[in-house]
């Protein structure tokens, strides 16, 4: 599933053509602060690749995400986590700072948990938030996914929410 769209965006397999875009996005500090910091374009450069790699050993990963008129909004996927020495299939996404607040996250959430849990037909998906991130925090709970627990992930104080099939 290379392509899909949702009411007001459209989401395109990651390729190399998106490293401006990501590079753009990593580099902003308030979009970064809950997704492991802002990046150098060296680092997203090796995200880009290593989200590539993905998409070829799972058939899924990291969509890029544009309004219908072609604006770049952010990224989301579905990626292979290992979580407490168990592998999970983690919901995550990242929005330009402009385009918050507007309910682009919530719908992309519901579409990623509907790729993900349909489409695929995987068992579950996670949703891994830094403690603080209220706003994930909504989308996932809006989502119908449940808090399962708090745990330490890196350093950081995070709580894992699941949805099952």
């Amino acid at each position: 599933m290379d392509h899909f769209s949702t009411v007001r965006l459209t989401a395109d397999r990651l390729n190399e053509d998106h490293l401006a875009d990501l590079v753009a996005l990593h580099l902003d500090p308030e979009v970064s602060r809950y997704i492991g910091g802002v990046r150098s374009a060296e680092r997203t450069k090796s995200y880009l690749d290593v989200n590539m790699a993905h998409w070829d050993q799972h058939g899924f990963g990291l969509w890029t995400l544009r309004t219908k008129d072609g604006a770049f909004v952010g990224r989301a996927g579905l990626r292979h986590l290992l979580v407490d020495d168990v592998d999970e299939i983690e919901i995550f996404y990242a929005f330009k700072r402009e385009f918050w607040g507007q309910g682009f996250a919530s719908e992309i959430a519901a579409a990623m948990t509907d790729i993900g849990l349909s489409h695929f037909g995987l068992p579950s998906l996670i949703g891994i938030v830094k403690v603080g991130n209220d706003a994930s925090r909504r989308v996932l709970e809006r989502s119908s996914y449940l808090l399962e627990r708090s745990t330490n992930r890196h350093g950081e104080d995070v709580v894992i929410y699941r949805k099952r099939r």
